[in-house]
């Protein structure tokens, strides 16, 4: 067995019914992708559209590939035809974009709304309140070709559990608030998509569906 299977057989050995791995393989060669793929894996996560696009011609055609980066609103095209679901969506703007472009193609693209809880400058996506307020307005009901599947974070990055626990649980509040007011005729709004290799047991005991590791499978990113 490869390393990286061994990695991927004890991160999924954590992981209870109903939580899915998605394996962040952003900067790491194919052929990693390939052993991953080969010991059971197909949810794969990637946050720059060149290196999705070769990666997605050079894999298995049953592959899930998820965009879990930040996207620029001029990017969306080259991925809508494929992607299987955008976890960090952090505007209306960007919104609109991709329901455009999933319109061009005859599809409905899943998401992901992103909240920015983290006190971290450098994060992306809506405030508690600015989701609240948008999921509230109901505009998002017109866009025919997106899905919002349910919500995404990352909590800070620091080694203090309990400040990492407490914005998970803020995310985790927020989706049952907005599952019971804005989407309780809406099944398909399940989806909390938190915690990565260094905190995603946090995030299972917080209430996440999908947990985004990488470097734990793979080793260390190869610039």
């Amino acid at each position: 067995m490869s390393k990286v299977a061994e990695n991927l057989k004890t991160v999924l050995a954590d992981l209870p019914s109903g939580v899915r791995l998605v394996a962040v393989s952003k900067f790491h060669p194919v052929e990693m992708l390939r052993e991953a793929y080969d010991a059971g894996q197909r949810i794969f996560g990637e946050s720059h559209v060149q290196e999705l696009q070769q990666k997605v011609e050079q894999m298995p055609k049953d592959v899930e590939w998820h965009f879990i980066g930040h996207l620029q609103t001029n990017k969306v095209k080259y991925i809508a035809p494929y992607i299987s679901l955008i976890h960090a969506v952090d505007s209306v703007k960007l919104l609109r974009e991709i329901n455009k472009q999933a319109e061009r193609y005859g599809r409905v693209i899943d998401v992901l709304l992103e909240l920015h809880i983290a006190e971290e400058e450098t994060k992306y996506g809506f405030s508690p309140e600015e989701c609240r307020q948008f999921l509230t307005g109901g505009e998002w009901k017109e866009l025919s070709h997106v899905r919002i599947r349910g919500l995404m974070m990352m909590a800070t990055y620091t080694d203090d559990q309990a400040q990492i626990r407490g914005e998970m649980q803020v995310a985790a509040n927020l989706f049952d608030e907005m599952k019971q007011t804005c989407f309780a005729d809406e099944p398909s709004f399940s989806e909390r998509s938190w915690g990565m290799s260094h905190d995603y047991r946090i995030a299972i005991e917080t209430g996440a569906t999908l947990v985004r590791v990488g470097t734990t499978i793979f080793g260390e990113r190869q610039y």
